[in-house]
């Protein structure tokens, strides 16, 4: 359940259990000590009971949205005869602001990939995080179009 409707369900409960406690019903006025203490019981008990409900739910939203969890990129290769700063991935990387080749260097880092300096500089480092999260997500980093593909999907 969405956590604005969760809110919304717990402000209303909370409500509905100060009117009750509030503002008690006319016929129960009539009625003995001890039937007022049975209604008031059982309001109590079913009032804590979606309370509970609504505390176990809350925990369980919380468990599937975990901090995340750092994944060793596997190393990528890169022939001797070319560089790394000559992959499309590395050309795409240099055309973007200084901001946001920072921008992409946090995301990496937050979702695991990435560990250097958040520098905005295209480095080894920088390289194996982009292409394990491009291999992850199943993009392709051949051409300058896709890397700009995958940076655009980190960025906005």
């Amino acid at each position: 359940m969405l956590l604005p409707v969760m809110t919304a369900k717990r402000n209303l409960i909370a409500a509905l259990a100060a009117l009750s406690i509030a503002a008690p019903a006319a016929p129960a006025l009539a009625w003995g000590d001890k039937e007022q203490g049975f209604v008031a019981g059982v309001a109590t008990a079913v009032i804590i009971d979606e309370l509970l409900k609504n505390n176990r739910k809350a925990r369980a939203y919380d468990r599937g949205h975990a901090a995340p969890v750092y994944v060793e990129p596997a190393p990528v290769y890169v022939p001797a005869h070319s560089s790394i700063y000559s992959t499309p991935a590395a050309r795409a990387f240099q055309s973007y602001s200084l901001s946001e080749r920072k921008a992409i260097q946090r995301n990496l880092r937050a979702w695991g990939y990435y560990r250097g300096g958040i520098d905005g500089s295209f480095g080894p480092g920088t390289y194996n995080a982009v292409v394990a999260y491009a291999r992850d997500e199943g993009a392709s980093l051949r051409n300058t179009a896709s890397a700009y593909g995958v940076y655009d999907g980190m960025i906005y």
